[in-house]
């Protein structure tokens, strides 16, 4: 289960993530990215309640990325130390922009 809140103010998006972000919840994340950020400078995304991250939602992250790349940036806050393995293991936090 992933609960999603949201918050965008003056072309910058702050995504809340609770939960497991995996094969059965990027789909809803990836709705609500897909819906929000056409129009953002800025996208935050905070991980501070998120428990679990799967390959689902580490693509899911590389897609956000490149889209923002073109706007403006994307960083990932509240990350926690098995996320943050996760991250390292896999290059993500060479490409990613944890804080």
């Amino acid at each position: 289960m992933l609960n999603i809140t949201k918050k965008i103010e003056n072309k910058k998006a702050l995504f809340a993530l609770e939960g497991r972000l995996d094969t059965v919840t990027a789909p809803q994340l990836e709705k609500e990215l897909g819906e929000s950020t056409r129009e953002l400078d800025e996208l935050t995304l905070d991980f501070e309640k998120l428990d679990y991250i799967s390959s689902a939602g580490l693509r899911l992250l590389l897609s956000a990325q490149k889209r923002m790349n073109d706007r403006g940036e994307m960083k990932l806050t509240g990350v926690n130390e098995t996320i943050r393995e996760i991250f390292e293991i896999t290059g993500f936090s060479e490409i990613l922009t944890i804080e």
